[in-house]
């Protein structure tokens, strides 16, 4: 039996059609909002609590991934838009798009599918819930600030380590096929690699709820969404002037990460632009010249103080 109910709500709300479920569940739940309605009728019609959080978590990646990608493509197909194009002189092209497209898939149903099959027992035996009404939305705004703030620290430190050496070459250097990224290009990479950043992304989600012992699935399901927008969103190859960043100053995007495939190196954070500063590791030309401006001011300091 489902864990989104009570036994005794569960046999009145119980039926065997989709529609009727939603149905039940609206009559009979007037204090939940449409959100926690229809999360509690996919449960309850399911019957089958890790069946049906692994077509939850499947479809939901699917969907948001590829429903995100498709805009992009749109807009690589519209002339106006060239000129918010971070490289402009490059537009991928359907064949590219394609080869990219098939690559990803074979990614998603044989690498990503299996631990989204069986994620389910994980969250039953950590906590995390799937019952309804969900947490406060304070609640849920906290724990997604947490996990952006330790996907990046992640992110930061394993993408950088993807540079060095044998884990560029044999890994990493698959995802660095296109100098100018592009939607889909997000998820094209090595499965080492998928795994390992897709380690960040659940990762921290699963520490917090063991130390806590206080996560929904719903608040993870949505990080999740957020999180492939982010990654998509800063492979597009876009800027445009409504973009995050330029009204969220350390927020990173595609202006931040297009840098780091156009020179092969720096700006290694998925997120934020706070490591990649504090480490001295921003890419492109524009950082260069301040990079060498503070190492030659340093310089004439210490000659001064040499004399």
């Amino acid at each position: 039996m489902t864990e989104v109910f009570n036994s005794t709500v569960f046999q009145t709300v119980q039926s065997s059609s989709f529609s009727d479920v939603v149905n039940n569940v609206f009559q009979s739940q007037p204090q939940l909002n449409i959100a926690e309605k229809l999360w509690a009728s996919w449960y309850t019609y399911m019957q089958n609590d890790v069946l049906a959080t692994g077509l939850l978590f499947f479809l939901t990646h699917e969907l948001f991934y590829f429903g995100r990608c498709l805009p992009w493509y749109i807009i690589d197909k519209i002339p106006y838009f060239r000129k918010w194009k971070i490289q402009p002189t490059y537009i991928p092209s359907d064949k590219e798009q394609w080869e990219c497209l098939k690559s990803v898939l074979k990614s998603h149903f044989l690498v990503e599918v299996f631990p989204i099959w069986t994620f389910h027992p994980l969250c039953k035996s950590l906590g995390i819930g799937v019952s309804v009404p969900f947490p406060p939305l304070s609640t849920m705004l906290k724990e997604w600030a947490i996990f952006f703030v330790l996907e990046d620290m992640w992110h930061y430190w394993a993408h950088r380590l993807f540079h060095y050496g044998p884990f560029y070459k044999y890994i990493h250097k698959q995802h660095h096929r296109y100098a100018a990224p592009f939607g889909l290009t997000a998820e094209y990479a090595h499965p080492a690699e998928v795994i390992s950043l897709g380690a960040g992304t659940v990762g921290f989600p699963i520490v917090y709820a063991y130390l806590t012992g206080n996560l929904h699935l719903f608040t993870l399901t949505v990080w999740i969404v957020l999180r492939l927008f982010q990654a998509v969103d800063s492979h597009s190859g876009y800027d445009f002037p409504w973009s995050l960043h330029n009204f969220v100053p350390f927020w990173a995007g595609a202006e931040h990460h297009d840098l780091h495939h156009h020179y092969f190196i720096g700006n290694y954070a998925s997120s934020f632009r706070f490591w990649d500063f504090w480490l001295d590791t921003e890419a492109g030309p524009v950082a260069k010249a301040e990079r060498e401006a503070r190492i030659k001011a340093k310089a004439e300091r210490d000659a001064k103080k040499a004399q």
